[in-house]
Order: structure tokens, then sequence, then C-alpha cells
């Protein structure tokens, strides 16, 4: 086998060429040691044939990927509703299965999809992408090793600068898309950041105030949820589109013993100093923010897919995380709290 710094080389196909497909490709092809971006596949085979082309891929159909005997594993960066069959064809193909988040839309996909990955032996890794970051990496190992005592207050943030795709009229909109696609990062880093505990009750207030018009059309745009855990934390998990300072993601642990803090705003430490106030730059976007943590979860599944390790990241937290976006939807819905388990 064809090595590259000393590592056996990966052979990974990748399905969706769009924006986070097209990051992803890049970091195959420049940024991952052992890794090799071998076929790209995308429903606009146009877009497929141009991000190939860039990395000496070929664009093929979905089939002929997961047909190749040469493929090791699969990268899913499609529309979040293909995820589940995409895991379940990639597993019945026998290839390593990497998946963006959320990795199904329903509990049912989700078992579904880890289903077929084990009756396949195949690993199964998921894109929460937080866990990757130095950061927040820091936070937990000083949970982990008592720095912060019992926790007992929680809060994750994400408040993005802009829309999400496909969110620019009503035809585009899709209601759930603050629960199951932007806080569901939130409510899997406040697992990760509370080990060994479960949440019990989740109760959520959310409203259209970005942009009202859309309302009737069933999206939210600002969302606080208040998540209840067995060991007695209590966490709050918001998220808003309308950031226009920047791209703010933080995390914040608080227990008996000091607080924790992870996500930085300014892009860099330098501040400029004039007459009308203190200035410094902003991440603008998740790429910039979290541009190391997307290269290393996929030199982590590199590793997986050599059998180095075993995924970081498993299709079970996948649907602990969902499970709380669900309760978090019905809560908004039927404006109550939603007991869990």
């Amino acid at each position: 086998m064809r090595t590259d710094h000393g590592l056996p080389v990966v052979r990974l196909g990748l399905v969706g060429a769009g924006r986070i497909g097209v990051m992803h490709a890049g970091n195959i092809a420049r940024h991952v040691a052992g890794a090799e971006l071998v076929a790209v596949a995308d429903p606009r085979r146009e877009a497929a044939e141009e991000l190939a082309g860039k990395y000496a891929a070929r664009a093929c159909e979905v089939d002929e990927l997961l047909a190749d005997p040469e493929i090791d594993g699969v990268l899913i960066a499609s529309i979040a509703a293909a995820h589940s069959d995409l895991i379940v064809q990639a597993a019945q193909a026998g290839k390593a299965v990497w998946c963006e988040k959320p990795a199904s839309l329903t509990l049912d996909e989700i078992d579904r999809a880890i289903t077929a990955t084990k009756d396949a032996g195949v690993p199964f890794q998921v894109g929460f992408n937080r866990r990757f970051a130095a950061d927040f990496q820091q936070a937990r190992a000083t949970v982990d090793a008592g720095g912060i005592g019992t926790p007992q207050l929680m809060r994750s943030i994400t408040r993005d600068p802009g829309w999400p795709a496909g969110l620019t009229n009503a035809a585009g909109v899709r209601p759930w898309t603050i629960f199951r696609e932007t806080l569901v990062h939130d409510f899997d880093i406040l697992l990760w950041l509370n080990p060994g505990a479960e949440v019990v009750e989740v109760y959520t207030r959310a409203d259209a105030l970005v942009a009202p018009e859309f309302k009737d059309d069933g999206l939210t745009d600002t969302a606080v949820v208040v998540l209840t855990f067995d060991n007695g934390a209590i966490a709050t998990a918001e998220a808003n589109f309308s950031a226009l300072y920047g791209y703010d993601v933080r995390a914040e642990v608080f227990g008996s013993k000091g607080m924790v803090l992870a996500g930085r705003l300014p892009s860099t430490p330098a501040v400029h100093y004039d007459e009308s106030g203190l200035h410094q730059p902003t991440m603008r976007s998740d790429e910039q923010m979290f541009r190391d943590a997307y290269v290393q979860e996929l030199a982590d599944f590199a590793a997986v897919v050599r059998g180095d390790t075993e995924p970081p990241v498993t299709g079970q937290d996948a649907r602990r995380a969902l499970e709380i976006s669900l309760a978090a939807m019905r809560s908004h819905q039927e404006q109550r709290p939603i007991r869990i388990g």
C-alpha cells in the first residue's frame, strides 16, 4: 500500500459538493496526511466535476462511488435529509462511514443507520467538529481532571452572522433548521462537557425575531433551550442567525471548584485604539473558527479507517444530540417542558 508521511494511504470518496463538501475536499487534499480524495458524487453533476477536477479525483454517481473496491471510506456531506439513506448504502457497500451532522432527522432514521453500520461491521463517525477544537478539548480535559468540581451551570452559544443556506425566501425555509442543524451542535457539546450525565428535561422558548415575515412558514431564527441533566446540572443552549459582529460560538461549564470557557470571537489578539473606541477583528465563519478542528476530525477518521483507533464521535453520540433536538422542537410546538428517558 502507498504511504504518505509514513502512514498507509486511505482512499476516500465524497458525497456532496456543496459548501461544506468543498471545504472537506480541500482539507483532505492539502492537510490530512495519509488520505486521498479519489471520487466525488453529487446530484449536480457539474458541481461534482468541478470539485473533482481541482484535486485530480473523478466525478461519478453515488452507486459507482460505493461500488468501487478501491475506496476505503465515504464522507457524506449531502443535504441532511439524505444522510440516513446514504449511511445505510455506504455501510452495505462495506465502506467506513463519516457523516456530517445531523446524521439523520428522526430517531427511526438514526437507529436504522446505526444498525446498518453494526450489521456491516464498518466504523461510523459523525462530524461534530467542536469536539476537535483545541480550546474545547482543553475545556473537556479540565472537566475530566476535576478542575471545575461538580458541574452546576452550563452554557453553549451559537450566533451565526447570516442565514443558513436555503433560507433566503419562504420557498427555501426549513422550519426546524435552528434545532436539528444548528442547536444540535450545542446539545452535543453540552453532553460532551458533562461526561456520564444524561439530559432528562428540555424546555424551549423560540420565535422569529430576525425575519418575522417567515414565521407563518414555520421558521424560527432565535431560540433558547434549557436542559436539565440527571446529575443536577442546568444548561442553556441558545442560537440566533443575525450576529452582525461575527461568528460567535462559545461554551461554559461552571462548577463547585471554578469555571472553564471555550470559544473565541476575536480573530487576532491585536486591538486597534482610536477616537471612536477599541476595535478588534472577529471570526466570520465556521470555516475560520474551526479550521484546525475540521482537519483534525478527518485526520482522526483516516486513522479509524486504517484500524488504528475507534471513532471519536459515534452514531450513538449523534442519536443523543438528535433526541434533544427533537424534544426541543416538541417543547416549542407544545409550549411545555418535555421529559426524556
